[in-house]
């Protein structure tokens, strides 16, 4: 005849703290004491049965005491079902609650488990069945139990060991499923970052385009700077970049919309002091705060390739390099404030020569505000600085690097002043045109 088990307890509980759980918790015991437990036993057959109590009283070997509540049914269970409960031993015989779709099947033994599983996802369970009913005990199994037992095979050992495997089993299951749910949240992040990072738009134009990007936060890929380059019909190339004061993910999204509402306003004609001031209300719209503010670099050229206006908000100037000439910042008149600061400020386009050849570098402060040893050798650290910036590039220039590479090495450069990953956002643009004065290519491009 199987063995059930009874409602009846011999174990005495460990001493209770007054709520219903251990004064010893689980999370206080030592390696080499194995911590107490609470096991929750439905079963609805008491009459003559061995003990799990008695069970497990005769176990000592495995250690840890192991306090024992029993429930008739799935109610009673739901009553005792507290968070200071770590296994609940099933009998797979208990009836379901006949409504679910898996109890509406003939002869399915499972209902009850199915109805543990949703109200406890959080516990271990064991499954109890007689051993002549071995697919049921798999099917437990593969439907969400840690483990089963045999009924008529039952001993304190086995119930003991059992236990403490399926509570570490399951503790295993969520975090290996709370790691999955993690990875699986990041990589939503990174193909939604990826998303808005800009595809620049310069079909037509003979300008080539190269750009860097690394948020100063940890395991992003989108920060507070943004860029964006696009060509207009009548074949102006526009290029911006700029930096909303922060680069946590509220900064992020703000430079999302300040890059998409550019692009927007310059395919509508806009430019200069009346693009700006449009994106001003914009930011003055999005902000979450007075304080948050933005500062931002355009620059148009002209479809001769030839000539640029250029409008400062609060941004350093870009680099210029010409053909044949070191790369040096590049000249304007005057900028105005960054965006979000003064209500009705204006911002005057200065026209610049470029010339034939040459390479126009965009960057966020990020680059020039890295530290760098002290120059008199005490050690003491400063920071890079336009000038250090430009004496940099132009080193690598002399080295022969260009494009990608010459980005790659300014990035990789600044880090290693810094002594270390950078804390701000960085963002570098870079646009090359390599045309002699004859409208020919030369051999070489300045960048």
């Amino acid at each position: 005849m199987p063995v059930p088990i009874p409602r009846q307890r011999a174990v005495p509980a460990v001493e209770s703290d007054g709520r219903g759980g251990s004064s010893q918790p689980a999370e206080h015991s030592t390696p080499q004491q194995p911590a107490d437990l609470t096991l929750l036993v439905v079963e609805n057959d008491p009459a003559d049965a061995v003990a799990v109590p008695d069970l497990l009283d005769r176990d000592t070997a495995n250690g840890g005491r192991v306090r024992v509540r029993t429930a008739r049914n799935l109610t009673e269970a739901a009553r005792l079902l507290t968070d200071d409960v770590h296994c609940i031993l099933l009998d797979l015989a208990l009836p379901g609650c006949g409504q679910c779709p898996e109890c509406a099947e003939p002869g399915h033994a499972l209902g009850a488990l199915h109805d543990v599983l949703r109200m406890a996802p959080h516990h271990a369970v064991l499954a109890l069945t007689p051993s002549d009913r071995p697919e049921h005990a798999a099917d437990a199994v593969r439907a969400g139990a840690q483990d089963y037992l045999f009924r008529d095979e039952l001993d304190g050992r086995l119930l003991s060991r059992a236990i403490r495997y399926a509570v570490e089993r399951k503790r295993a299951d969520t975090a290996s499923y709370k790691l999955a749910e993690s990875r699986l949240h990041a990589q939503e992040n990174a193909r939604l970052e990826r998303g808005l990072l800009p595809t620049p738009l310069l079909e037509g134009s003979d300008l080539r385009f190269a750009a860097r990007y690394r948020p100063g936060r940890s395991r992003a890929l989108l920060g507070g700077d943004f860029y964006d380059t696009v060509r207009t019909p009548d074949g102006t190339v526009h290029a911006m970049i700029g930096d909303v004061c922060g680069h946590g993910p509220d900064e992020a999204a703000l430079g999302v919309e300040l890059r998409i509402a550019w692009r927007a306003l310059t395919f509508a004609g806009l430019c200069g002091d009346e693009l700006l001031s449009t994106l001003q209300r914009v930011l003055e719209h999005e902000r979450e705060s007075e304080e948050i503010f933005a500062t931002l670099c355009t620059v148009d050229i002209a479809p001769d390739g030839r000539r640029a206006g250029l409008c400062l908000a609060g941004h350093p100037a870009p680099l210029i390099a010409r053909q044949g000439q070191l790369a040096q910042l590049m000249p304007f008149d005057g900028g105005g404030p960054a965006l979000g600061l003064l209500p009705h400020a204006r911002w005057p386009r200065s026209q610049v020569q470029l010339g034939g050849a040459w390479s126009l570098l965009m960057y966020t402060d990020g680059l020039i505000e890295g530290k760098i040893a002290g120059p008199d050798g005490s050690g003491r650290p400063g920071r890079l600085g336009q000038d250090g910036m430009v004496a940099m590039i132009n080193r690598q220039l002399a080295d022969g690097l260009r494009g990608d590479e010459l980005l790659e090495a300014a990035m990789t450069r600044v880090r290693e002043l810094n002594g270390g990953e950078l804390t701000d956002d960085v963002a570098l643009l870079l646009l090359d045109r390599d045309r002699g004065e004859t409208g020919g290519r030369v051999q070489r491009p300045p960048l």
